[in-house]
């Protein structure tokens, strides 16, 4: 049955809402009706937040992380080791690993992995950005940090083949993380003891 709106901006409001991953138009018709039991100073922090976000946040030109500048604070931390390069699939995964504090290098965002069923491929993500910062000779570890499925298995191989050419240590994390998982949803100890305990990758295929 289709429902009735006494309004019809409040129709548009949960329509908008509705639109968002895991929000049903019930939960989005719940969260519309708070909204409108707050003050307008509260609805109107709340739109600029949102506004502001969508327009002002960039990507680090250097690791593709999210950021308010074009070089990210992780990049720009002078205290961060720059030899070690941590590959990660997404901006949760990079979340993830630094609230465990064991990892102290830099990230390289990819912005997913490969996965020809979802019309994925290599030149759909950021591996050539990865390769050309290997290429400066500043990198001495990459570690692979992708989630332990199939698509995450297939993305580290074929990292791994474009960065044969380089004389740099190529890890990954143990698998402490069960197989399937992705990172983001994983532990902080278990991620943590997972970093620490990398292995080198050719390893990891035996």
């Amino acid at each position: 049955m289709l429902q009735q709106y006494p309004s019809s901006l409040l129709e548009r409001a949960v329509s908008e809402l509705a639109k968002l991953p895991g929000v049903g138009r019930k939960t989005a018709l719940r969260l519309a009706l708070n909204l409108l039991r707050r003050s307008e100073d509260e609805v109107d922090g709340f739109a600029e937040a949102i506004s502001r976000m969508r327009h002002e946040v960039c990507y680090c030109q250097v690791c593709h992380n999210i950021s308010d500048t074009d070089i990210c604070p992780i990049c720009s931390n002078p205290n961060r080791d720059a030899t070690t390069v941590c590959v990660v699939e997404n901006v949760q995964d990079v979340m993830a690993i630094e609230n465990t504090m064991q990892f102290h290098g830099l990230y390289h965002v990819l912005g997913g992995i490969i996965s020809p069923m979802d019309g994925i491929g290599p030149g759909n993500l950021e591996i050539d950005s990865l390769v050309e910062r290997v290429a400066e000779g500043e990198i001495k570890e990459v570690i692979l940090a992708l989630s332990s499925t199939m698509e995450g298995d297939t993305t580290n191989f074929f990292i791994s083949r474009k960065l044969e050419p380089y004389d740099i240590k190529l890890s990954i994390i143990a698998r402490g993380i069960s197989v399937g998982n992705e990172i983001e949803y994983t532990d902080e100890v278990t991620l943590g003891r997972s970093i620490i305990n990398r292995t080198p990758f050719g390893d990891s295929n035996k």
